[in-house]
């Protein structure tokens, strides 16, 4: 069969298909038997560049391969034969293996395994060789530590026999002899672990121990059992099913299993593939997500191994190599397929495969395709996780967008493109509400990553693009983001806003760049009519609190006229005022004259202004002369906050003006009533008295406050807060009007009472002319319902003239209309 027959492609691929591997000839059936047709290959080894073939004639084979690769990336093998030698035998060689580090080649034939140099093909001088072989294996995870033997595995055709040897460059040894419970058809071996297909089952044996795991039943019978070792204590068997089952040393399975053919004939493992023959096809495997990627037709094949990551396939009469192309190349195939997960999977896989910068910057890159082409697909939030991810430079996403860059922006995007789209016309084809998803997904993902390390370096290309987006689309975020720190580009925002007709968000955008002049002509402008933007109902209020907070005198004086035109209530200018007054009062604190005259005028006209204003903003002022000499006002604006202790206390004890003390708490409680004056007066005392020291000054003005205002006390409460040792003719004039106060307070009190209860006994007598003729009764009349006479002149008479106790007319339940109470004590006889 030639080559071309053998690669015919007659067989279509799955929907799942990856071109994972290329099949390309090594040995040609010309190189190997000319023209002796009866010559048949039995197996082959592979060490390095050296493969080794035998035959069903008891021939060895040796041949060097070069692989050569083209400028166009075709891959292609040199096979140059060395030589070949007859082993003397009327048996075919049915095993090869190498064992590179004593440059040694085991060769199984007739149940013999001999010892023969890899160069020469010479048997070993020493004649060493180990009998009664029916098969045999080398342990890759050897036991010995010793770099100068390999250790053999071998099925004895003694039965139900596995031996153990330890093979050294002309001699063996053996090392263990190990008995199964069944008749063994394959092993591999790692470590003390023996991997078994027996007559009807997989078993772990530990041969060190003795301990055996069952795995799963396995008919010999019926079909060829596969054992592969395909890693550190992991092997891969042929399952029942068509299952290509994977086990552990401790019998159990990692990974899922995956689905091949019934009649598989071998099985070889390239990560993060696993590859199984069968007698029409080679299949490949994703170890990653157990899916079938590739089919090779291949007929007649019956060898099929792995040799340090080289894949060789083989059939009576030719050997091909399974050449996998670069793991980049299928993922970018996967990609160009729009299959996104499988690429991903891949990618990961590969990690073991490729250094850790190289894959870091491999995977990144992958995450950002697989990232667009979710985009292309509207899979917003799977594209944002995977742009995220991929550290995307967020300009590659902006750039899609026609005209959000700004013109200054220098970025150009990635080469090789990361994706094949012109810009978001082409991705969605015109369709507007495609294009109207796509631009609130871009409003999203920008306005997340503003303020991450994503945006660094590029934090004036995310606002400006964000800016455009929310003026576009009328959306509400977009006075967020200018009275916000942000990075906009002033030139293409301003001319944007512009285009769109967003007057006042230009307006903010031109104050956030220190422009307020220009802010405010265009505020204005919207205000008279003369351009329109219905952004603010209530932008002349906006306007007015700008002025009033605006640090540029000549605008306030410039536009104060203009409001006073639109509105002449002045009620919004008092904080505006009250800051006018204090800077005027420190620019004159700051000159050092002699005239001070101007400066009381001022602080007297403050002063009235914050006594008598309930408009102005108290903390924006209390701030402004926080930690200044301004006492006085800092106490009427805690005493407009309600704040009397600390008001008082600045009078008391930074200003020492008693009298004015007094005075506050006589302003502060006007037309608050009597209970809330007193309240203040006993807060000037508590300020006097609780000191803490005895400063003569304050407790003569504690004395003078109580004699001088002796009505606005509670006597009682006073009493309990002045110290023991003050006099009574210290407090004579407070004693004096406090008992005045209390004999007036009580017979006022008695005179109300007197006066209540003769308006009281009127109403009553009132009451009793409006009832009419009076109602009699005796100690004869007995209750109509209990037949006792009644005790006290309490009763309810019927309608019929009946007469009850009122707690027998209860109980009966009568219905209350048909009840007429009456009490009266003052008609009883």
């Amino acid at each position: 069969m030639t080559y071309s027959e053998v690669i015919k492609q007659d067989h279509p691929e799955g929907t799942m298909s990856v071109k994972a591997f290329k099949l390309v000839s090594a040995v040609e059936r010309e190189m190997l038997m000319g023209d002796k047709a009866h010559i048949n290959i039995e197996c082959i080894e592979c060490c390095g560049k050296n493969l080794y073939i035998g035959t069903n004639d008891c021939f060895i084979y040796h041949f060097l391969l070069d692989e050569k690769i083209s400028t166009a990336g075709k891959v292609t093998f040199a096979a140059t034969k060395q030589l070949h030698k007859y082993l003397g035998f009327k048996k075919s060689v049915t095993e090869l293996k190498a064992a590179s580090a004593l440059t040694r080649l085991l060769v199984l034939c007739d149940n013999t395994i001999t010892l023969v140099n890899m160069m020469n093909l010479e048997p070993v001088p020493t004649g060493a060789r180990i009998k009664g072989a029916v098969t045999f294996t080398l342990n890759e995870n050897p036991v010995s530590g010793d770099p100068f033997c390999v250790e053999v595995c071998i099925i004895s055709v003694k039965r139900r026999t596995i031996q153990m040897f330890m093979v050294f460059e002309d001699r063996v040894q053996i090392v263990k002899e190990v008995f199964t419970p069944e008749q063994p058809y394959a092993v591999a071996v790692d470590g003390y672990y023996l991997c078994l297909a027996l007559t009807t089952q997989y078993i772990i044996l530990n041969y060190n121990t003795g301990i055996s795991q069952d795995l799963f039943p396995y008919c010999s019978d019926e079909k060829r059992p596969i054992v592969k070792r395909i890693g550190r204590q992991e092997f891969l068997l042929a399952g029942p099913g068509g299952l290509g089952m994977f086990a552990t040393v401790d019998g159990i399975s990692q990974r899922a299993p995956v689905h091949w053919s019934e009649n598989v004939i071998g099985a070889a493992l390239c990560f993060p593939y696993v590859v199984a023959l069968d007698d029409e096809f080679i299949t490949v495997h994703s170890m990653l997500d157990q899916q079938q990627k590739q089919t090779l037709p291949f007929k007649e094949g019956h060898i099929l191994q792995d040799f340090e990551g080289k894949v060789i396939v083989a059939t009576n009469k030719g050997v091909y190599i399974l050449v996998p192309l670069p793991l980049e190349k299928q993922i970018q195939d996967l990609l160009a397929s729009h299959r996104v997960e499988e690429a991903l999977v891949l990618a990961k896989g590969a990690r073991r495969n490729i250094p850790k910068e190289k894959f870091q910057v491999m995977y990144k890159r992958i995450l950002q395709q697989a990232g667009f082409i979710q985009f292309a697909q509207l899979q917003f939030l799977e594209a944002k996780e995977l742009f995220r991810s991929g550290q995307l430079d967020v300009r590659e996403l902006i750039s899609l967008y026609p005209f959000l860059l700004p013109t200054s922006s220098s970025f150009i995007r990635s080469h090789p493109p990361l994706h094949e789209y012109a810009d978001l016309n082409q991705l969605t084809q015109g369709d507007q509400e495609k294009m109207t998803k796509c631009k609130r997904f871009l409003m999203s993902y920008l306005n997340e990553v503003r303020s991450t390390d994503v945006a660094n370096g590029y934090k004036e290309d995310i606002d400006t693009a964000l800016l455009k987006l929310y003026a576009e689309a009328n959306h509400e975020s977009l006075l967020d983001l200018l009275v916000s720190e942000n990075f906009c580009l002033l030139t293409d925002s301003a001319a944007w806003l512009e285009k769109h007709k967003k007057y006042f968000a230009l307006g903010l955008l031109y104050h956030y760049n220190g422009q307020d002049a220009a802010a405010l002509q265009l505020w204005v402008k919207i205000v008279n009519g003369d351009i329109q933007d219905s952004t603010r109902s209530d932008l002349y209020e906006y306007i007015v609190d700008f002025l009033t907070f605006c640090s540029d005198q000549d605008l306030v004086w410039k536009y104060s006229e203009w409001a006073l035109q639109k509105n002449e209530e002045k009620e919004k200018y008092h904080t505006h005022l009250a800051v006018l007054y204090l800077e005027a009062i420190f620019q004159l604190k700051s000159v050092a004259t002699d005239n001070c005259t101007e400066t009381t005028e001022l602080l007297f006209k403050l002063r009235s202004l914050l006594q008598k204003s309930d408009l102005y903003r108290i903390h924006f002022i209390l701030d402004k002369i926080r930690g200044t000499d301004l006492h006085m006002e800092s106490a009427i604006l805690y005493g407009k906050l309600e704040e009397h202790e600390k008001a008082l206390h600045i009078l008391v004890h930074e200003l020492k003006d008693f009298h004015a003390a007094e005075e506050y708490c006589i302003w502060n409680s006007e037309n608050r009533g009597l209970q809330y004056r007193q309240r203040l007066f006993h807060m000037l005392l508590s300020v006097y008295l609780n000191t803490g020291t005895s400063d003569c000054a304050l407790v003569m003005a504690a004395v003078d406050l109580l004699n001088n205002h002796a009505a606005e006390f509670d006597a009682a409460l006073v009493l309990q807060l002045v110290p023991d040792n003050w006099s009574v003719q210290l407090l004579c004039p407070f004693l004096a009007g406090a008992v005045r106060q209390s004999i007036h307070t009580t017979r006022m009190t008695q005179i109300a009472l007197g006066l209540a209860q003769a308006e009281n006994l009127i109403y009553k007598h009132e009451k009793v002319k409006q009832k009419g003729t009076p109602i009699l009764l005796s100690d004869k009349k007995v209750c109509q319902v209990c037949q006792n006479p009644f005790c006290k002149p309490v009763f309810v008479k019927y309608p019929n003239g009946g007469m009850v106790h009122t707690h027998c007319a209860a109980n009966r339940h009568l219905n209350s209309n048909m009840i007429h109470r009456s009490s009266s004590s003052s008609n009883q006889t």
